[in-house]
Order: C-alpha cells, then structure tokens, then sequence
C-alpha cells in the first residue's frame, strides 16, 4: 500500500507545453514533491503555495459514512467519479469536506486511482476503507462496496456511541459526587468551622476529620485539581503510546460490572461487522483479520484475534483458531463454523454483528436505569455523611458548652 502519510493541499499555477496558463489544486508531502507532480503531467510550474487551512467544522466519521452512500448512489446511476466527487464537493456545507473532496476529485483528474487518492488521508479513510475501494475497483464493484462501506461505517460509530453513553453514566457519577463535596467541603463547612470555634471544647473525631479536609482543600484545592488533571494526563498519554499498557487497562475494563460486559459484548459486535465487510470484499483472510483485529477497540481482543490469525493461517478453520483464544463466545465460533461450512462466513457474521449490537443496545439502556437510583444513593451518602459530621458536636452540645 501507499505511504500513509497525510498530504498537504497546494494551489498552483503553471504552464502547459502548448504555453496555455494553467492553474488547479493538487496534494503532496512537500513543496518540492508538488512541482515534481506538475512536471510529471507536462506542466511547468510558475507558482506553488500551500492551500489555506480550510475553516469549518470537522470532517466526522459520519460525514464520511454519507459521502460514501452519495458517490455510491452516483456511480450506480453512471455518473463519472470526477463528476461525482465535483457535484459532492460543491454541494458540500463543510469547507473542509468541500475542499477534502475537491482535492481529491483533481487527484482522480490526474490519472490517479481513487483508492491511491484517498490513501493520502489516513485520517480520514483508514487502511479498511482504502482496501475496500482498491477491491471495488479491481472487480468493477465499486458501487456495492462503497454501500456496504457507508453500512459498515453507520453500524460502527453507532456502536461507539452506545459505548460512550455508557461510559457517560459511570462518570457522571463521579462528576456529580465531586462537585456536590467540593461545595460543601469549600463552601458550608467552614461556616459550622466557625461557629464551634467559639466554643473552644473538642469536637468529635468524624467532626474534626472532615473539617481538616475542607481545610486542605480550601489552601491546596488548585494543587490537588492540577495532580488529578496531570494524572489523567499521563494515563491518556501512556494507553495512546504504549500497547502494554493499553492492554492492561483494557483487561480491568472487561472485568467491571456490567460495563465490562457491554465492552465484551462491543468488541464482538465490532469484529463481526468488519470479518463481513472484508469477507464480502473478497480479502484474503488472513489480511482481513488483521484488519478484523485493530477495528476491535479492546486490546485484548486485538491481540487474540491476531492469535487465531496465526493459527489460521497455518492451515487451522477459523472457528477452531478463534475457539482456542477461550474469549469468543461459543456461539460466536458455531456461527462461524456453520458460515464456514455453507460458504457464507460474511452471512453468518453479519447475524453475529446484528445480535450483539441488540445486546449492547438492550444492556446501555438496562445500565443507564440502573445507575439513576445509584447516583442518587451516593450523593445521599456524601451529603449525609457530612451532614452527620458538622451536627454531632449539636447532639453532644451540652458536653461542648
């Protein structure tokens, strides 16, 4: 595959070898890369410059998974994909999408091949997508697997945002307990501080305890925020750059109540979409789980899949690979046995995809239900518990005075 180094936009203006003044937009790495590209298709270059960054909101995974569906509709109907990509882009509300596909439409103008096209831009067409459309173009599908491309793509991030609303709700508790102890702790607490001040009796050691905390957070509360927000800090850093790590947060997910349910449950949904899109696709099989195993989520689902791929590749049925990694669910491996056996692997994986993602639909909605009465329960518990702490110096008042 190409380099998967993201190009930058030029505009340029040069001169063909009729002397006619031409001028355009083309993507490469740098400066002198652009001039070569122009010398290339016969045009002497008079003046190259860095396109502008295009303003506008951000280009989304949705705005790629409708992009797809568009020039699927429009191949289907005969419309040439220069063409196509030039009446998407001007239609476009998004100038970075307009000018996303513009680039890409004067890239295809060049002779280019789409998938060659939109390989320049990993950010936005991962290595999936770009093989998909490579296979497209190959077998003269390119309609069809742009459609299944923008179905596999909708599934996905509405997988992801099921996912992210349950995670919401575990932090949302968090977020809410913090905030109403902070007020209470910065706020309503020192003015009962001050009130048995007065006394100059002991309090009781619960009294005491608490009221030492509201001092602390009241002389060291930016110091305490500022190591909570480099902690957080560092954990993102560290599962975005090391793998083992990664890893090891992945495990203790899976091992939560509920929520790690719903991720085992995400990341087999997630796997049987893509093994179908790729099957579909006619990739190879052992390319496809590779591919299967990075658009997991879950490291640990990464990595046995990437076991079974091994396995497989040694001559091993990809049901009895996937059934020694102990993680897949039995009947994820007897309908992938049975899709084996038919012939329609992709069929089968489509059925698996479909009834996990009603899984994790059903237990996100069963989660945010059950954690409502659970918020409430905690934050009773704090304010109670403080409550408790800043009148027992009141039931013993007698003892005080």
């Amino acid at each position: 595959m190409a380099e998967n180094v993201e190009q930058a936009s030029w505009l340029w203006e040069g001169r063909d070898r009729r002397g006619r003044t031409l001028k355009g937009r083309l993507s490469a790495t740098t400066l002198t890369m652009a001039r070569a590209e122009l010398r290339r298709r016969g045009i002497a270059p008079t003046r190259v410059r860095r396109e502008p960054k295009a303003r506008g909101k951000r280009i989304k995974p949705g705005d790629i998974a409708y992009f797809s569906r568009q020039l699927a509709t429009m191949l289907t109907a005969g419309v040439p994909l220069v063409q196509a990509f030039d009446v998407i882009g001007r239609g476009h509300d998004n100038e970075r999408m307009r000018r996303l596909m513009l680039t890409i439409r004067d890239d295809i103008g060049a002779g280019n091949a789409l998938s060659k096209a939109l390989v320049k831009y990993p950010k936005y067409f991962d290595e999936l997508y770009v093989s998909m459309v490579a296979a497209g173009e190959q077998s003269g599908k390119l309609d069809e697997l742009l459609r299944r491309i923008a179905t596999y793509k909708e599934k996905t991030e509405a997988l992801k945002r099921k996912v992210r609303k349950a995670l919401f709700y575990p932090a949302a508790v968090v977020v809410a307990a913090v905030l109403v102890t902070g007020i209470l702790l910065i706020y309503v607490i020192p003015q009962f501080q001050h009130f048995y001040s007065s006394f100059g009796a002991t309090l009781p050691a619960f009294t005491r305890w608490v009221i030492g905390v509201s001092e602390s957070i009241q002389s060291w509360g930016w110091l305490y925020l500022l190591i909570f927000i480099a902690i957080v800090a560092a954990i993102m850093h560290a599962r975005k750059r090391s793998y083992a790590f990664r890893r090891g947060m992945d495990r203790i997910l899976l091992k939560l109540p509920v929520l790690g349910l719903i991720m085992k449950k995400s990341a087999v949904a997630r796997f049987a979409r893509t093994l179908s899109i790729t099957v579909a696709a006619g990739v190879p099989i052992t390319d496809a789980l590779k591919t299967v195993a990075r658009s997991t989520g879950n490291a640990v689902y990464e990595d046995a899949v990437m076991q079974a791929n091994v396995q497989v590749a040694a001559g091993m049925r990809i049901h009895t690979a996937l059934e020694e990694t102990t993680i897949f669910p039995n009947v994820v491996t007897q309908m992938i046995a049975i899709g084996e056996e038919s012939g329609e692997v992709e069929v089968m994986a489509t059925k698996v995809a479909e009834f996990y993602e009603e899984e994790v639909d059903t237990l996100v909605d069963g989660l945010s239900s059950l954690l409502e009465p659970i918020i409430m329960v905690v934050l009773g518990i704090i304010v109670g518990a403080l409550v408790i702490a800043m009148y027992l110096p009141i039931f013993n008042l007698g003892n005080i005075v």
